[in-house]
């Protein structure tokens, strides 16, 4: 059984990457991002307590984090393993998580803060299916159109520079420490984050010993 986090900032292509080792290994593909907002997009109690925490300015909490973690773990269905995509992101989620779990390597996709704020603007979402594009990298055939479910693309509300600009502060700020931690329990292999999403895989592979 393999037990991964795969972290880095927005835009490196975590989703992608995970996404590539689930398909081949049989690992679980838990991105809290995605858990989020599929509650959102199904108005659950935890979506709507969500929203009433950003209506009133406040970050969502370590605990709510936490609690999505906690029960998508607790379903037990990742027999060969898991890739564990946007948690850890501070020092009391890393603590929370390795009270629980053994981790066996952290996967660090690097990219540079210009590059992050390039393509997270080229990004473009189906809110109908939920898949994700890129104009730079992953164009659909017919541009601001879904190329499965034919619905319109849209950028996601906090894909403007501001918001990025922003975000990127508070990854290099909460997230670097906790990369810091596991550096010291030796288990970050550091993957750069400009090649192709396939040489990206194989790097990753290679670094893992997976074959």
């Amino acid at each position: 059984m393999n037990k991964f986090i795969i972290t880095g900032i927005q835009g490196c292509g975590k989703g992608t990457q995970s996404k590539m080792l689930q398909q081949d290994f049989d690992l679980v593909h838990i991105s809290v991002g995605d858990i989020i907002r599929w509650n959102i997009e199904n108005h659950t109690k935890l979506a709507a307590r969500i929203f009433r925490l950003v209506n009133a300015g406040i970050l969502i909490p370590d605990e709510v984090v936490e609690h999505v973690v906690r029960d998508r773990l607790g379903e037990h269905d990742w027999n060969y393993g898991f890739v564990l995509d946007g948690f850890p992101r501070n020092l009391p989620q890393t603590e929370f998580l390795m009270e629980s779990y053994d981790v066996d390597r952290v996967i660090h996709i690097t990219i540079s803060d210009e590059m992050v704020l390039q393509r997270t603007l080229a990004r473009r979402l189906c809110y109908q299916c939920s898949l994700d594009y890129n104009l730079i990298h992953h164009r659909p055939a017919v541009m601001d159109i879904c190329d499965i479910c034919g619905s319109e693309l849209v950028s996601r509300t906090d894909d403007n520079e501001d918001s990025v600009r922003e975000r990127i502060c508070e990854y290099h700020k909460k997230t670097e420490p906790v990369l810091e931690f596991f550096r010291t329990q030796n288990l970050v292999v550091e993957i750069p984050g400009t090649d192709t999403p396939e040489n990206i895989q194989s790097h990753i592979r290679n670094a893992l010993m997976l074959t």
